[in-house]
């Protein structure tokens, strides 16, 4: 009886990382900032890689992460006004030379130790410059709309063709809903 439970007990525990490693990816916050004159973007997003996404980064293989930005005003004659659509994506990759990661976004590129270092980069989104805020109306709402994916067209042919026909393969996040205004700034006496 004793060895039923023990042997019960060690499956429970050895089923609980299994379960934390599997979590949902999502992201967590949104914060649109103004900073003169410009719409930044700053994110939290928690997601893990599978393993055969890390062995395949580990591997030398990049992975392109892309987060992609909606913002609509609403109108109650038609259709929600889409008033901005962009995105950003980094490139995470092993170099095995220099023994480096590396994580870049269009020409900059930072170097980390670990693939968890590199990934944090894109974990939380910093200072994103979206648009302009005279692009926006002042004092009316708008509604955003955040998520992050792995970008399979980017990855090499027969990567992309394991993308289609395997689920571990595909990272991506539920839309983030959130909603913002531009307010006038006091004037300074």
């Amino acid at each position: 009886m004793l060895r039923l439970i023990l042997s019960f007990a060690l499956c429970l525990f050895a089923l609980l990382p299994a379960g934390r490693a599997l979590a949902e990816p999502l992201v967590e916050r949104v914060e649109p900032i103004a900073v003169d004159g410009r719409l930044l973007i700053d994110a939290d997003i928690d997601f893990k890689l599978t393993d055969e996404l890390r062995g395949a980064a580990e591997k030398g293989v990049p992975l392109y992460l892309t987060a992609d930005l909606r913002i609509t005003r609403s109108r109650w004659w038609w259709f929600d006004k889409e008033v901005l659509s962009t995105e950003l994506t980094w490139r995470v990759q092993y170099n095995a030379l220099t023994r480096q990661w590396r994580t870049g976004t269009g020409d900059l590129s930072l170097p980390a130790s670990t693939l968890d270092e590199a990934l944090d980069l894109v974990r939380h989104v910093r200072g994103w410059d979206v648009a302009s805020t005279d692009d926006f109306e002042t004092e009316t709402p708008y509604d955003g709309r955040l998520r992050l994916r792995l970008d399979t067209a980017r990855l090499a042919r027969p990567f992309q063709v394991d993308a289609l026909n395997s689920k571990v393969w595909s990272l991506t996040t539920p839309w983030k809903d959130f909603t913002f205004s531009i307010s006038v700034a006091a004037p300074r006496p």
